[in-house]
């Protein structure tokens, strides 16, 4: 399993989560429970949990190109939900 996550600064992560979780439950598996949200796609698992100053946002998959898609993904719908501010600034670290 391949790992990224990123601490993103911003004052309304739970807006921010809430809205890119329900945007996504029309077509993909999704559990929201302030402050979380997890999302399950086909080949990864994307999991966003907020606080009053970060969404923190964990990606795990199958493989380094579906991963690096991944993020790809959630920083572009994240910016769109966070247009006011975007674009954020997502620093993605890889965990071993």
């Amino acid at each position: 399993m391949f790992k990224a996550s990123a601490q993103v600064p911003t004052r309304s992560g739970w807006k921010y989560v809430q809205q890119l979780g329900k945007h996504w439950s029309h077509k993909l598996a999704v559990e929201l429970h302030e402050p979380q949200a997890v999302v399950r796609f086909s080949s990864a698992l994307a999991t966003m949990r907020s606080d009053q100053e970060r969404i923190t946002t964990l990606i795990e998959a199958e493989d380094q190109e579906t991963l690096v898609r991944m993020q790809r993904v959630v920083q572009e719908h994240l910016d769109r939900f966070a247009f006011r501010e975007a674009p954020l600034a997502f620093p993605w670290s890889m965990i071993d």
